[in-house]
């Protein structure tokens, strides 16, 4: 006999603990890093630029974003996310393809 105790498997599901009325963070942008065990998805608000911030953007060729979250994932968790964005994304597409969306960037 082993001297491991007996693992046994318990199914379970992960749900976020919501509590009413904590506020939503909005983000149209994402910049995406990566170490070898890692990625960071840093999330920034992008608002239309004023006409100082169009002549400058122009010349720098650089514009600056809020940083409004960042996240960092382990490299195991990547495979699961992309999975659930593309099928998140089939549903929407499917449900929404009659309102005018399209894939062009909101930036």
């Amino acid at each position: 006999m082993s001297d491991q105790p007996e693992r046994k498997q318990i199914n379970f599901t992960i749900v976020p603990d919501e509590k009413p009325g904590e506020p939503r963070t909005y983000a149209n942008f994402c910049s995406i890093a990566h170490t070898p065990f890692d990625f960071t998805l840093t999330f920034c608000e992008v608002m239309p630029l004023s006409e100082k911030e169009l002549r400058d953007a122009e010349n720098q060729h650089l514009v600056k974003a809020p940083v409004r979250a960042r996240v960092v994932v382990p490299v195991q968790f990547l495979p699961n996310l992309v999975t659930a964005l593309q099928e998140h994304m089939r549903v929407f597409s499917e449900t929404y393809s009659n309102v005018g969306w399209t894939k062009e960037p909101v930036h």
